[in-house]
């Protein structure tokens, strides 16, 4: 029998060129292993993203969930809940420099190797906006493994599959409202081919439908998607 997989939550302190941000952290009492940068949507590293990285650290993984907003508005921490914090979400969204962000990922990525207890492997996973962002660190980063749900404006990258060199897991939602089937299947037309990329379709679930909590989340189809990204990590990360 295997003793039960215990935790800890903490913070990093992560240096950019022009500044510094803070990350999140849950940290396993199994080492060593690999590590997880888990990306926001745009409603920061709140309660949903905590409790993923909660989850990602139970499965054996150190989770580290990085302030992407902080050159706008440090410590982000909203809901889909009303109507104002889709306005202030929508706002930092736009706001958003994306560039940088990957910038700030990659930091991310190397701090998280360098954690006490970590393998040296680490990948990212990725939420609307962390899911583009996911896929983007698959065409410009050195991630182990890059899993993308319900990934925004994912047609705009297609152009960059084939610098994709590491596994990338696409969890893409069939009724998503900020996406359209043209802009699907294009994504399916761009990763057909590519060894390194597999794609999953949930039939009738909207976006966000693994959002811990949200307003759309579907048990089924976020039961079924985390299954597959346990098994993508475990096949990567060890």
């Amino acid at each position: 029998m295997t003793d039960k997989i215990t935790t800890t939550t903490g913070s990093i302190e992560i240096e950019a060129a022009d500044g510094s941000f803070k990350a999140y952290t849950v940290t396993p009492s199994t080492k060593p292993t690999g590590a997880v940068v888990v990306i926001q949507e745009i409603f920061g590293v709140n309660d949903a993203l905590r409790a993923t990285c909660q989850e990602i650290g139970e499965m054996g993984y150190i989770a580290v969930a990085p302030d992407l907003f902080w050159r706008q508005e440090p410590g982000v921490d909203i809901t889909d809940k009303s109507e104002a914090e889709w306005k202030q979400a929508f706002a930092l969204m736009n706001g958003f420099d994306q560039d940088k962000g990957i910038d700030d990922l990659k930091s991310t990525l190397v701090a998280a190797r360098k954690m006490p207890g970590c393998n040296g492997r680490a990948g990212t996973v990725g939420f609307c906006l962390g899911g583009r962002l996911a896929v983007m660190m698959a065409t410009r980063s050195d991630a182990d493994i890059n899993i993308s749900y319900y990934g925004v404006m994912l047609d705009k990258l297609v152009p960059e599959f084939g610098n994709i060199r590491h596994p990338l897991l696409v969890h893409i939602a069939e009724q998503d409202e900020f996406s359209s089937e043209t802009v699907r299947n294009a994504v399916l037309a761009g990763a057909k081919g590519n060894p390194h990329i597999v794609t999953h379709i949930y039939p009738g679930v909207p976006h966000a439908f693994a959002r811990v909590n949200g307003v759309h989340y579907d048990r089924r189809a976020a039961t079924i998607a985390n299954g597959r990204t346990a098994e993508a990590l475990v096949s990567v990360l060890g």
